[in-house]
């Protein structure tokens, strides 16, 4: 483990930029048992600043693993009401949620992908209220990441499970900025260039995005009124800004989910519920995927395409320059959130409702309406690199770059 140090400088910013935790207000903690000492340390500091109550949520690799392997189906298929009642109550309450991150890639590499793909609809339907309060920020909540020996070594093959977990740290510390003198200063900086970016492209208000790349040749149509987002959020209600992802390297918004239509290939692996899918294509038509490849775990896919039909369509794009810490260390993490911010990506599934004007507040028929998809689903997919060219199409169909050699072409001075 890192200094006491270090990790008390990481627990900070977790809950002053990440969650912003404010005094008075309860705390959920989503962890792993592998984690439990950091995750300790969170708890002790949200207390000191005047939590209300802190809840943890306990997770165990080795019992996910065994439940995957030996129960039935139907089985994984269910989800306790328990479960469900817990966290919309601490929605409900206005409780800030951490997410305390650290998950073996191959956690379930040969398990039946009929077992996964269900037990992740059936968890995805069940949390679809919970997730009415992340998606449209009415509540705070973040992400943050820790290594494991499995993880570890799975970027740094060859290491000694020790060595592999330290250099892990070193990179977690630097890309989230935790090896700043004051690394809360350090986000306030960044999440002004990330603003800077979004109220740019905001102005802009693009018709299209054309995509050039190997293998990539798309078009994405933006829907009218779509508003970008990137860095921090704010409550709908109180207006208390939080940094929902850490690290974020990204501006997004969401596609029109009828005006797709071309091909992509992945960039990087996408660890998706514990399987990897590699080097995989999709091809879209009139903002549906039509066609798809995958040279590495196509079974599961397939089976994420299926999840309903909104699977199939796109609910968010994202653009991450080629300049990102993640991408300049060269490393592939096995982890969307830190991959996706090393790339510019796409996202097959539900897109954020309030990525679209007055999205929040619109149902499924009005969000419809306006080209903004729904599902069950969202899954981040990488398919940027130091190759990709996206131009900006305005209604009147001039073209301006927006990126070249995956960086930005674009001055938001």
């Amino acid at each position: 483990m890192p200094e006491r140090k270090q990790l008390e400088k990481y627990a900070d910013l977790a809950l002053k930029t990440g969650v912003n935790l404010q005094e008075g207000q309860k705390l959920m903690i989503n962890s792993t048992i592998e984690g439990a000492e950091f995750t300790r340390l969170i708890a002790e500091k949200a207390y000191k600043m005047g939590a209300k109550d802190v809840h943890i949520n306990w997770g165990d690799d080795v019992l996910t693993r065994l439940k995957y392997e030996y129960a039935d189906q139907e089985t994984l298929s269910e989800v306790p009401e328990w479960q469900k009642q817990q966290y919309t109550y601490f929605a409900e309450e206005g409780a800030a949620i951490l997410s305390v991150r650290s998950t073996d890639p191959d956690l379930l590499k040969g398990i039946d992908a009929g077992k996964v793909a269900a037990a992740n609809k059936a968890r995805a339907q069940a949390m679809s209220t919970f997730r009415g309060y992340t998606m449209n920020d009415r509540i705070q909540w973040s992400i943050v990441s820790i290594p494991i020996p499995a993880w570890a070594q799975k970027i740094f093959p060859g290491e000694s499970e020790d060595t592999a977990v330290e250099k892990l740290w070193e990179q977690i510390f630097s890309i989230v900025r935790v090896d700043r003198e004051d690394p809360n200063a350090a986000w306030e900086e960044h999440n002004q260039t990330l603003i800077k970016a979004r109220e740019f492209l905001n102005e802009k208000q693009y018709h299209k995005l054309v995509y050039k790349a190997p293998g990539t040749d798309l078009e994405v149509e933006l829907p009218k009124g779509h508003i970008w987002k990137g860095g921090p959020s704010k409550t709908v209600k109180e207006g208390v800004q939080f940094n929902p992802n850490m690290p974020t390297e990204e501006v997004f918004t969401a596609p029109h989910k009828y005006g797709v239509n071309g091909k992509v290939s992945s960039t990087k692996p996408l660890n998706y519920g514990g399987n990897v899918i590699d080097n995989f294509t999709l091809t879209f038509k009139e903002g549906k995927v039509v066609d798809f490849t995958a040279e590495e775990g196509e079974e599961t896919l397939q089976h994420l395409l299926e999840t309903d039909e909104g699977s199939k369509r796109l609910g968010e794009l994202a653009l991450v320059p080629h300049e990102s810490p993640i991408s300049q260390s060269g490393l592939i993490f096995y982890n969307t959130l830190y991959d996706e911010n090393a790339s510019c990506h796409l996202a097959l599934g539900k897109a954020y409702p309030n990525n679209m004007t007055g999205g929040s507040d619109m149902n499924e028929e009005e969000l419809d309406k306006h080209g903004v998809n729904d599902s069950l689903s969202h899954v981040d997919f990488m398919m940027g690199s130091a190759e990709i060219d996206i131009d900006g199409v305005l209604e009147d169909g001039t073209e301006e770059p927006v990126m070249r050699k995956g960086s930005w072409a674009i001055s938001f001075e």
